[in-house]
């Protein structure tokens, strides 16, 4: 292989693996944020309002024993 030849493969390999790089990065910033409560829509907020309607039916059925 010529010079050149090593060349475009080094530039077309660091393009792939910071094309996948940003990709990642991109992923896990979108999950990230569907763990934090932002009043209303996220994940976090429903497990949080499911949580709370569990304890509520939880002291109904303590408090009827």
């Amino acid at each position: 292989m010529t010079a050149n030849e090593w060349a475009s493969l080094a530039v077309a390999t660091t393009t792939l693996v910071g094309a996948l790089a940003i990709g990642v990065r991109h992923l896990v910033k979108h999950y990230l944020s569907e763990l934090r409560p932002n009043g209303g829509s996220s994940l976090r907020d429903s497990v949080d309002r499911l949580e709370r309607q569990v304890e509520e039916i939880v002291s109904i059925l303590m408090n009827k024993k």
